[in-house]
């Protein structure tokens, strides 16, 4: 049999080594050999150990040629199964990387990599040939005492070896410490890798340490230097005459700020006005710039953060409180500098007129979204509320629904997904567990925000400056393709002609809407979208079928607002000269990548940090019956999600009343025997069976 087998590859071998051979996909070489379809998988076995060994390589279009496989570059990302994968530096899809050929990689290594198989319809596979520099250096894990020496658990799955901790490099933890380790060494495919405590975060049962260690394993900063908390207390001045000058007076407008009832950085306040029978919308944003100069020790540290992070029982804020909750914060019954986009739209809700300044105001009431939401549906007895606000209030709930619904018809998308908020106790334990929805108020500032940020987008974009966008790119084909297969098991389609249009997306949302499969096949299609992020090219946003947008309206949680806010002002200062414009031409690009990377890691950081509370929520109804709905099927089992949005896994071995098999064309579990089948969007009743706080992990039994 290996000697049919060498015969085969020399066979092959010599045939890609002609120089006759032009590059072929597997099916064209089959042809040109007269080698049968039932002949087929042993030529792509061939052809696969040819890869492997170097000695021809295939390329992404699935075509092989002879020679050494293209290198490739990379960054790895392990999985807690062993397997891993490789995000390309091109952007292309991502690389699966068997076990066998992982290569000693460790989590977040930059790396070298070959693609050995392309098979079709599938994602790439690939080998790791060598590390060109490893990425992570602290991890956070929990510790265990042997007899001469230590070991780290991480908590973090993807890193899949403990770490060594020799005698004497602990630092004084004992076992259950949850301890920031420094590593080493990487170890290799038969070493653990090896580090030193650096710093005991606290131990495993006490309060708040487990949300910590999320946030810290993140890399994210969790206290101020002495220099940037010294500089936030020198700029916090009460607004001054001399602060005033120059700035459009705009303290006699009724305006107010609505937001949830235990926010402390109000960065935005409304006002609206009805003149000569149009709307004249005021967004007023916290003139941020004001107190945080370009390159101070506050704007670095900024920087740095580039966003605050809201975990279920902290915010970790991009700037001290003493700015984000004092002279930053629009609270009521102060004057505050702001930048403010005052826009006028006819009844119909078109833009017939804006302005864009710098101004000072003073916020009449601070209210809530719920206060809001109740005063809409007519219980103003509660709220206490002054008539002329009431007023306000209603005229606004005009506007949005106008400005929503001119959105809709040019095809914005909207993923009206309910968040979730997670109660904890004094202790940290979570207590609850329910989805966080979205209500009249909600969307009233979600409109009037989206329509500042596009109105800022557009102008700078036609003055044609340096300035950084927030942008959303076409979906790749392949993955909407693939949509489309899905969903077409359910009765629904897509219509995609060169590119999808975001109107074929909104089309199909509406017509799930209120289904049982509603909230599985958003899901699908989000996830079937790019990831937004900042850019310094103004290239449109998919999901809000907007050409020009831009993030304007929260500079005291988000640095890219704080940046662009410094261009508008040194704009309407008229201080843009050809210096100042090339140096935010040659900062932006980093300021934008920068943005975008730490959006990304507190966008991580608070989903862990939900997964861990729902986890450790379930654990104590372990037992507990619940109504659920099937959000994935998978061979390994089915995915089911509760009311309160906790997510667990059924998996296949549970599932003991017959041997169930993945039917894949139509994402099913079939029962061999009794044919009974498991599909998306079915109601199950489940049981919790486990549910495991360090793995975030909850594991469900089917009931019935």
């Amino acid at each position: 049999m290996d000697q049919t087998f060498e015969k085969r590859k020399k066979v092959i071998l010599d045939f890609i080594s002609d120089d006759m051979y032009v590059p072929m996909k597997i099916k064209e070489i089959a042809i040109v050999l007269q080698i049968p379809r039932e002949q087929r998988d042993d030529l792509k076995e061939v052809l696969d150990v040819l890869v492997e060994e170097g000695k021809i390589s295939l390329s992404k279009r699935g075509k092989y040629s002879k020679g050494q496989a293209v290198r490739l570059k990379g960054v790895f990302q392990a999985n807690a199964r062993g397997f891993g994968f490789v995000t390309p530096e091109d952007g292309a899809e991502d690389v699966f990387i068997p076990e066998e050929n992982i290569s000693g990689a460790f989590q977040g290594d930059q790396v070298e990599y070959i693609v050995t198989a392309a098979p079709s319809g599938r994602r790439r596979e690939g080998k790791i040939v060598r590390i060109l520099s490893h990425s992570v250096v602290h991890i956070v894990g929990l510790y265990e005492k042997s007899k001469n020496f230590g070991f780290v658990r991480p908590d973090n799955q993807r890193y899949l070896k403990d770490i060594y901790i020799p005698a004497g490099k602990e630092k004084g933890a004992m076992n259950g410490h949850k301890v920031v380790v420094e590593l080493t060494s990487y170890g290799g495919e038969n070493m653990k890798p090896e580090g030193t405590v650096v710093e005991i975060i606290g131990h495993i049962n006490d309060p708040g340490t487990d949300i910590l260690s999320v946030v810290m394993d993140a890399g994210i900063p969790t206290e101020f230097s002495e220099k940037v908390l010294n500089q936030a207390a020198r700029v916090s001045k009460e607004v001054s005459e001399a602060d005033r000058a120059g700035r459009k007076d705009l303290r006699d407008w009724l305006m107010v700020t609505i937001d949830g009832e235990d926010a402390k950085d109000l960065d935005d306040a409304v006002s609206l006005q009805t003149i000569d029978g149009n709307y004249v919308l005021g967004v007023h944003i916290a003139d941020v710039t004001n107190y945080v100069q370009e390159n101070s020790a506050l704007d670095r540290e900024a920087f740095e953060r580039g966003t605050s992070v809201y975990l279920a029982d902290r915010v970790i804020p991009m700037l001290p409180h003493k700015l984000s909750n004092g002279i930053c914060s629009l609270n009521a019954g102060e004057d505050r500098l702001a930048l403010s986009c005052i826009m006028t739209f006819d009844q119909a809700g078109e833009m017939i007129d804006h302005e864009i300044a710098e101004t000072v105001i003073h916020v009449d009431k601070r209210m809530s979204y719920n206060g809001v939401a109740k005063i809409l549906e007519g219980n103003t007895e509660e709220t206490g509320t002054d008539q002329e606000i009431v007023s306000m209030l209603l005229s606004m709930k005009k506007l949005s629904d106008i400005l929503r619904e001119r959105r809709g018809r040019r095809g914005s998308i909207d993923f009206d997904f309910p968040e979730t908020k997670v109660i904890l106790d004094e202790n940290g334990k979570p207590v609850d567990i329910r989805p966080y929805e979205r209500n009249d108020a909600t969307k009233i500032i979600e409109d009037f925000m989206l329509m500042a940020n596009e109105t800022v987008a557009e102008e700078y974009y036609w003055r044609e400056l340096p300035f950084i966008y927030r942008t959303h790119e076409v979906p790749d084909e392949d993955k909407i393709r693939k949509l489309s297969t899905f969903i077409n098991n359910f009765g629904y389609h897509i219509h995609v002609r060169n590119e999808v249009r975001p109107k074929e997306i909104q089309k199909l949302l509406d017509k799930v809407d209120g289904t049982p499969e509603e909230a599985l096949i958003s899901r699908l299609t989000l996830r079937s979208m790019k990831q937004a992020r900042y850019t310094t090219e103004n290239t449109g946003h998919f999901g809000l079928a907007a050409k020009y947008y831009t993030h304007f309206t929260s500079p005291i949680r988000r640095y890219p607002d704080l940046q662009i806010h410094r261009i508008i002002k040194e704009n309407l200062r008229g201080r843009l000269n050809e210096d100042r414009i090339s140096h935010y031409e040659e900062i932006l690009s980093r300021v934008a990548a920068q943005c975008s990377d730490r959006e990304r890691r507190a966008e991580e950081a608070e989903r862990e940090v939900v997964k861990m509370k729902k986890a450790e929520y379930m654990r104590s109804h372990i037992g507990e019956e619940y109504d659920g709905v099937i959000s994935g099927v998978t061979k390994w089992g089915i995915y089911v999600e509760l009311a309160n949005t906790v997510e667990g896994l059924v998996h296949v071995a549970d599932m003991r009343d017959d041997h169930y098999e993945f039917a894949e064309q139509t994402y099913e579990l079939v029962g061999e025997h009794s044919g009974k089948t498991y599909k998306l969007g079915q109601t199950v009743r489940v049981r919790v069976a486990d549910a495991d706080k360090l793995q975030r992990t909850v594991n469900f039994e089917i009931v019935s």
